[in-house]
This record gives C-alpha cells, structure tokens and sequence, in this order.
C-alpha cells in the first residue's frame, strides 16, 4: 500500500533529494521520484475522486464528471522516473484553472451545483489545490537546481466524437510557449509523436489544432521558472469508450509504449541543449532502481514455475524397451511409449499465473516481458496437460508453431550439399570427453560440473538447476565433435545458466520466450565461430526439420522411420533417436527451431551487436528490452560471453558458404520452450 505523507514530509524529502513514492494524505494526488532527471510528468485530471462531503450539492451523476475527465492519462506517463498525478475529480477543483475560478459553476453547458457550497467546503479544494502548486513548485525548483533546467510534460486527453471534423491523435498547445527559445523542443516532440503507430487510428499529431494549451499548469510555471519547458498536450480518446469509459487494454498499452519513447528521446534532447548535462542519453531518462512491483512479480513466479521442466514430461520412460521392440520387429511396430504424469494441478497453476500483480509494474516494457512470459507458462501447461494424448500435437503447434517453406528449403539446401568433411579414426571416449570440459570449464572461470550420465539420450547436456554438464556415458566423439560441445554446452548453456543466476531477476533462469530457438541459434553460431561446424552437423540440423514435417504429414512413427533410414540413409540408431523425438507424447514439433535459429542469431549478428543476450535464457525479440535493462543498470552485464563473438576463428569457403546461405525465415511464435531447464546437442 502507498504511503502516504503531508505535505511538510513531501516538501522535505524534495528538498534533500530523496527517491520516494507517496499519496498525499487528504488523496488528492500522488507523487513518485524514482530518480532526478529533467523530465517532470503531470497528469493533473487523470483523477476521479470526489468528496462525499459534495455529493449531495453535485447536479451531476458519476457518469456525467467522468465523461470530462482524463481517465488512465497517469498510465501513460507511469514509465517515467517523476510524476505527479491529479487523484481528485476536476469538478471538485480544477487543477488547470487558477484559484480564483477552479471551482466550476457551469461546465460544459451544465450547471454544476444544485445549491451553493458553503465557503468551508469551498476552502478545502482551495487548498487543496494551493497545496498541489506548492509540490510542484518544490519539485520544478530542486531540478532547476539540479540541471539548470526543466521540461514538464502536461498530458491531457479529449473527447473526440462530438468535434464534426477530423481532430488529430495528439494536439499539443503552444499558446503560451516562448517558440524562438522553444521552438526545435517542440517541433521534435510533435513529429516524434506523429511518428507512433496506433492498431485503431492513424496518428497524426498536430498544433494548436483543438486546444491551445492555455490552461493555468503552464501558466504557473511561466510565471515562476524561467528555465523550464512546460508541453501541454492533449490525446485523443482512442484508448478508450469516451461514452462509457470502458477501457481498450491494447490501444493502452501502445500508446504507452509510444509515450515512453518519446517523452524519454524528447527529455534527452531538452536536456542535451538547454541543461547542465549535455549528454544525457534517452536512457538516463529512466529510472535505475528496479521497482519493487518488478521484484515481487518476478520472486512469485519464479516459485510458481520451479521444477516446471518440460522434458520432464514430455521425454518417454521407456525408450529403451520400445527400441528392443520395435528393432525385432524390423521396423514393423508402432511403439507405446509412455510418460511422467504431471505433478501440477493445470488449473490452479493457471489460476495462480493470472492473478500475479503484473498491472502494478509501471514501466509499460518489464510489464509487457512479464505479460508474454505469463502468456507462455499458460500454454505450456496445455501443452503438458496433454502430453501423450492425441491432442499433443496441436498443443505443439500452438507452443513452437511448425516448419515453413523457408525452413524446409534451407533444410534441403544443406541435405543436398555434397560431403566434404574431413575422416577421422580418432574417437574420444566419454571419460576423456569429461575431463576435456573440465579443463576448459576451469579455464573459462566457471563455477560448475561436469559428470557421467547414463540417463541421457543426447551426446551432452547442461542442467540448468544442478549447474552440471551431463556426458553421456556411452559417447564416442571425434575431436571435432567434443570441441563443438564444449563451445556449445560450456560455451552457451552453461554460460547463460551461470550469467542468470547472478542477475537480480529470476525470470532469466526461467526462460523469455522464445528461449529455445535463441539458445540453440546461439549454442551452433559458437560452434562455427570457434571454427567447430562441420556439415554434418549442419545436416543434422536439416533432418531434424524434416523429421517433424514428415511426422505433420502422416503422424505415423514407422512411417518417419523408415523415411530417414531408408531414404536419407541415416544409420538404424540415428534414425530411431530423430523418431523419437518428433514422435514423443504425440507430437513434438520443437526441433526444427534448431536451425532456425541459426538462421536469426547469424542475420542480428551481421546488424548489430548480440552480446546482452548472453545474460540468461533470452529471446532474440528481447534484445532491445534487455539493452535498455542493463543500461539503466537494473541487470548486470553477462560475466560470461564466448570469447569467438568479437574475433570469429577461421572457417573453409566452403562452409563460410553452406551457412551464410541460410535464409531468414518468418518469426516463429514467442511461446517457444520457456522454462527449458535441460539443453543438449545431440
């Protein structure tokens, strides 16, 4: 719950500088100072709040004074480190009008009263709105002090539909604005604002076009501060039924994006020219502590979705009998395999997911991270609720979507590369393999294990919660393989399981999204860049994608089989494990996201730099959101980043070929493998 504080705490807290958070005790508006920057944001009709001491003298209904307030105007500005929030109706006091006319007597063609209020109630909203001014003077003056100069963002919003013409998105007021000092600050910030997308109306932002910005907020400043900036600007109710003031969650959501945006490149700019601090970034704009709101979402869910592991239940119990059956058989078999039973009540789980406070997270960017993380864990317990059922498949598909034509032409593309790859009859047994990754674990500084596994199908394998790398123990590697490994599963794995769990949130030892798919992209790019790939591992890569169209397209595990077996010549074992798993618990469609991935992790590696991925189990449509993250220092840089990203070894024409023709492929859905504990390289 908010504290709340008098206006003598507030004023005092101001004044030495302090980050706070609080409501004014009588609720007459709040204030949050999360850092100093330039920026000051006010929402000063945002509030609803009207006294039950003037109910009784109000000619109008609770419908009537909301039509002409600004609902949800706060949420707006709620990303930036300093807002003030108007919490009171404007029909109790008006905020944007001086003392001696911020009580209405009409407004709007209607009468406001019934009867005259009595001169002490009158004196109560007097005050406060006297108080209100002398917060925001406090506040205007210590980053006057601080910065040499200040810029106000006074955000409003209208209504639209009663305006017979064409009204635009944003209309910003420049009655009242020195525009020779002024002018280029305004000129960016309406082009800035022009240039947001909205999915329900085509932004345009215009001046003076419906308002003129000639309310008492910017008059008051003028009259007070001659180095501040105030913007007046006034939103078109888009975001909302300006009728029933029913909200539109998305519409909201982008429109807060857009404002964040703007409001953080336009309070850099301002700053840039007219303060004491002509580099601020866009970024330092922002906040630098994690809001407590963050911390608590991300502390609950992390509990919520512990052990949540997917392989768990999805992996068969009894591979090893069904291989015996299904070889003597020759093929002619159709195994049964069976699973885990999951240990999660599905409806609770989804319950609980929901009712997490994500709405309490003010920066509209960690909210929507949070959102789409929450959104995955929900399908994924569809998709192990129904492992092993016929249902399995679509669940599958739902979570990791299906190859496309661009994945099976790159699939094919590889398949049909003529083998170069050079013989070796040096084989490497698992003990040896062990010690090798202990070396190198040892000399990459990683604090982790690596041991004998009989309980694995693939070659290697990091577990995540035990920060071990598994090796199988019937593995038999050429020296080739067991680099690659090593750059692979230390390399990656291992380095974003050690990264996250030293980063301040847990949801990146969950998993983002479309973890699965950037892991992998990832975990194979090391490979080449440490000069490790070789076609057959590419080719691997394309059989994979295969497998699962061919499973898409007949769902008969004989079937897919005798497919790789027979016609892509894989060897009986090769070709069984493949089947398995595309075929496990009914369908899984997972594995063509392999090379995929290498197809997005090499195309942002040519643009730009790929490093802040590194920081746990990301997604790679994160990137942004987690640059911004560990700029303004809310997560720490990962420690462990794979020493081939800044100087690539090496590699032959041949493959430098093979794999820079790998074409981008359509985005894949974002539910990809959250909370994917157990990784490998088959």
């Amino acid at each position: 719950m908010m504290q709340k504080l008098s206006e003598k705490e507030i004023l005092k807290l101001i004044s030495e500088g302090a980050f706070f958070e609080c409501e004014h005790q009588d609720g007459a508006f709040t204030l949050k100072v999360e850092a100093y920057t330039p920026a000051v944001c006010a929402a000063v009709h945002d509030g609803h709040n009207f006294s039950q001491e003037l109910v009784s003298f109000c000619a109008l209904s609770d419908e009537q004074r909301l039509y002409e307030e600004d609902p949800y105007t706060g949420e707006l500005i709620e990303s930036m480190p300093i807002t003030l929030i108007g919490k009171d109706s404007r029909y109790e006091y008006d905020l944007n009008r001086p003392l001696a006319r911020c009580i209405y007597t009409k407004a709007w063609g209607k009468d406001v009263w019934v009867k005259n209020l009595p001169n002490s109630l009158r004196r109560k909203s007097i005050e406060k709105h006297k108080t209100f001014y002398r917060v925001l003077d406090a506040l205007v003056a210590k980053v006057e002090e601080l910065f040499g100069a200040c810029i106000v963002f006074d955000v409003h919003s209208y209504n639209y539909k009663r305006i017979e013409r064409d009204t635009p998105t944003f209309n910003v007021g420049t009655e009242q604005i020195d525009i020779d000092r002024w002018g280029r600050v305004l000129d960016k910030f309406r082009s800035s604002m022009s240039k947001l997308e909205l999915s329900n109306d085509t932004v345009t932002a215009r001046l003076d076009d419906v308002f003129y910005g000639r309310g008492y907020l910017i008059s008051h400043i003028n009259s007070r501060y001659e180095n501040t900036l105030v913007i007046p600007c006034e939103v078109k109710k888009v975001f909302m039924d300006e009728l029933s003031g029913e909200k539109y969650p998305i519409v909201l959501d982008e429109l807060k994006s857009g404002f964040k945006h703007v409001l953080t490149d336009i309070g850099a700019y301002f700053a840039r020219a007219h303060s004491k601090k002509p580099r601020l970034r866009r970024l330092d704009m922002l906040s630098s502590k994690l809001d407590p709101a963050i911390i608590k979402v991300d502390k609950e869910l992390a509990k919520l979705a512990k052990g949540m592991e997917t392989l768990n239940y999805i992996n068969p119990v009894n591979i090893a009998q069904e291989k015996r059956k299904f070889l003597a058989k020759k093929g002619n078999y159709q195994p049964e395999f069976r699973y885990k039973p999951l240990a999660i009540n599905p409806y609770e789980f989804r319950e609980k997911l929901y009712r997490l406070p994500v709405d309490k997270i003010r920066d509209v960017g960690i909210q929507k991270m949070y959102c789409q993380v929450i959104d995955g864990l929900s399908s994924k317990i569809d998709l192990l609720v129904n492992a092993g059922s016929p249902q399995f498949v679509y669940s599958s598909l739902r979570y990791y979507g299906e190859p496309s034509l661009e994945d099976e032409a790159n699939a094919q593309f590889l398949l049909h590369a003529a083998k170069y790859d050079p013989e070796t009859d040096k084989r490497i047994g698992a003990a040896e393999a062990v010690e090798y990754f202990r070396l190198k674990a040892s000399d990459w500084g990683m604090k982790c294990k690596v041991e004998l596994s009989s309980k694995i199908v693939a070659s290697a394998m990091v577990s995540g919660a035990k920060r071990t790398l598994f090796v199988n123990k019937d593995a038999l590697l050429t020296e080739t393989e067991v680099n690659a490994l090593a750059h692979h599963e230390l390399g990656v794995h291992m380095a974003t399981t050690l990264n996250a769990a030293s980063q301040p949130l847990k949801v990146f030892s969950l998993g983002l999204p479309g973890n699965t798919m950037t892991q992998e992209g990832l975990a194979i790019l090391n490979e080449f860049h440490s000069g490790n790939m070789c076609l057959t591992r590419l080719q691997g890569l394309a059989l994979r994608v295969i497998a699962v169209k061919e499973m898409l397209k007949y769902g008969d595990f004989r079937h897919t089989y005798s497919y790789l077996h027979e016609e892509m010549k894989m060897p009986t074992d090769d070709a069984f494990k493949l089947s398995v798993r595309v075929h496990r618990s009914g369908g899984f469609t997972k594995d063509y996201l392999y090379l995929r991935g290498v197809s997005e992790a090499l195309r942002l590696y040519k643009d730009c730099d790929i490093s802040s991925l590194y920081v746990g189990k990301t997604g790679f449509a994160y990137l942004g959101i987690i640059n911004e993250l560990i700029e303004r220092e809310l997560i720490a840089k990962p420690q462990f980043v794979p020493e081939y990203l800044a100087k690539p070894e090496f590699v032959s024409d041949i493959l430098n070929y093979l794999v820079s023709s790998i074409k981008p492929t359509a985005p894949v859905c974002l539910m990809d493998n959250l909370c994917g504990d157990l990784r490998g390289i088959a």
